[in-house]
């Protein structure tokens, strides 16, 4: 039983859509984050849920390595092979399956994704509202729970898929949840899928939520003197109940590398991006009372956006703060970090860290989903130079020791993939452990993307 005796036989079941071209393997062995290339040994794109199912006992055969591929987005190496074997590409299985207006919900393939979904629902006038920035696929958000800017308004992956089609590691079809809003019946095996990494099987159809396109949309961005007078104006926020649809922060660090990248003219200060979200009173009822509270913490004028042209340039600011940040520095590569604490330490959080890097001489622009006390640092770092580079995963493990002694979590939509791997037991003690018999469980041979997640097997 070996990878390439699974090979061979893939590629009878496939046919040209296994490739093993040393592009196409490359291509997925990257990863956007600090990971070496690490290419599995072939590609398969499968087009339907049977394909893949066949595919998957044929793996389970030769106990070949299988990893799931959306976009390739993740940062943890969720998606890289360190094991070798098949990357299972989904990018042919992008169909939009049933849209039901009545019941306010899509199934989709998993390769769709969230920018083609939300094109598709133009006309019903709904839309799907997990936003985590990157155009990633849906299976592959649902793997990661994947949140991002709407998620103080909206929720999280976990809140929005209502139901999966799996492949099992035994190479069996299963479906989780129901169409219906709410069950009693046994183990929530959708949540145990979302999340899971690819580690328990691979996710080919997903039921998601929809909710109604607002009648009323305004997006604002608004200056600070400093980052702990934006971070406590955002607290004041959500606990006076404020309804907002997003409230995100970018630090000074970012604002520069912004202005350089996209040719804006930001004041290089602290900014909060918003938007509001209902009918047109409810709308300006939000912004007067957020108004007030900026104001009672230094907040400069608003520049107001409303038509959605204005809306969509004002969010590409946040949207594409990786890329201008990286362009500062070209050939340069970066630790892409993730904590969330709860709100009422955010300030103090995203003080600290700030403090550490300052001493530590690192380049480390922060911003985040701050709504739910979520943010991010950009650890920017010469991979030539591997003095700068442990420096820089030094501050890294000190940001999820600030974020676990603050009642929080390692990571708050990054997930953990290999990246965070060492910090899971130190977040879940024992409880991690049963997290690995729960794989063990449903994938004894331990072929679904193998030393992801859950503790290293003996």
């Amino acid at each position: 039983m070996t990878i390439q005796a699974a090979i061979g036989e893939l590629s009878s079941l496939l046919g040209q859509r296994l490739v093993r071209s040393k592009s196409e393997l490359a291509q997925h062995g990257a990863s956007e984050s600090h990971f070496a290339l690490a290419p599995p040994d072939a590609v398969a794109y499968p087009e339907t849920t049977e394909e893949v199912a066949g595919l998957v006992r044929i793996c389970a055969a030769h106990r070949c390595p299988v990893v799931g591929w959306g976009t390739g987005t993740s940062l943890e190496g969720q998606a890289q092979a360190f094991q070798g074997g098949v990357c299972v590409d989904f990018t042919r299985m992008n169909r939009v399956l049933e849209v039901s207006q009545a019941d306010m919900h899509v199934r989709v393939q998993p390769g769709v994704t969230r920018e083609a979904l939300n094109e598709e629902l133009r006309a019903t006038g709904l839309f799907f509202p997990v936003d985590p920035g990157a155009n990633a696929s849906l299976g592959g958000m649902a793997s990661t729970r994947a949140s991002g800017t709407t998620a103080v308004r909206y929720g999280t992956m976990r809140d929005n898929v209502m139901g999966l089609e799996v492949v099992t590691a035994a190479g069996e079809v299963i479906r989780t949840g129901t169409r219906a809003r709410k069950s009693a019946a046994g183990y929530d095996l959708t949540a145990l899928f979302v999340g899971a990494e690819g580690t328990l099987g691979l996710i080919t159809e997903l039921t998601l939520r929809l909710r109604g396109i607002p009648e009323a949309i305004a997006a604002a961005v608004c200056g600070f003197e400093t980052t702990a007078a934006a971070v406590n104006c955002v607290i004041d926020t959500i606990q006076m109940g404020v309804p907002m649809a997003r409230i995100e922060l970018v630090d000074a660090e970012t604002v520069r590398a912004v202005n350089a990248y996209a040719g804006m003219a930001l004041p290089e200060k602290p900014h909060l991006l918003l938007e509001f979200h209902g009918s047109e009173t409810g709308v300006a009822e939000q912004a007067e009372t957020f108004g007030a509270i900026a104001a009672d913490h230094g907040g400069a004028r608003f520049d107001w956006a409303t038509r959605a042209e204005d809306r969509n340039a004002l969010w590409a600011v946040r949207h594409n703060a990786y890329h201008a940040i990286m362009a500062l520095r070209p050939g340069a590569r970066a630790l892409i970090t993730d904590i969330c604490v709860p709100i009422s330490r955010l300030a103090e959080a995203v003080e600290t860290c700030r403090a550490d890097l300052e001493r530590a001489g690192i380049d480390g622009p922060i911003l985040g989903h701050v709504g739910d006390g979520n943010f991010h640092a950009v650890l920017v770092f010469d991979p030539e130079d591997a003095g700068e580079k442990q420096k820089v995963i030094d501050a890294a493990n000190r940001l999820v020791d600030l974020a676990l002694s603050l009642g929080g979590t390692v990571t708050g939509e990054h997930g953990i993939g290999i990246g965070k791997l060492g910090y899971m037991e130190r977040e879940h003690g024992p409880a991690w452990a049963l997290m690995g018999r729960i794989k063990a469980a449903l994938d004894p041979d331990g072929i679904m993307n193998p030393g992801k997640l859950v503790p290293p097997r003996n």
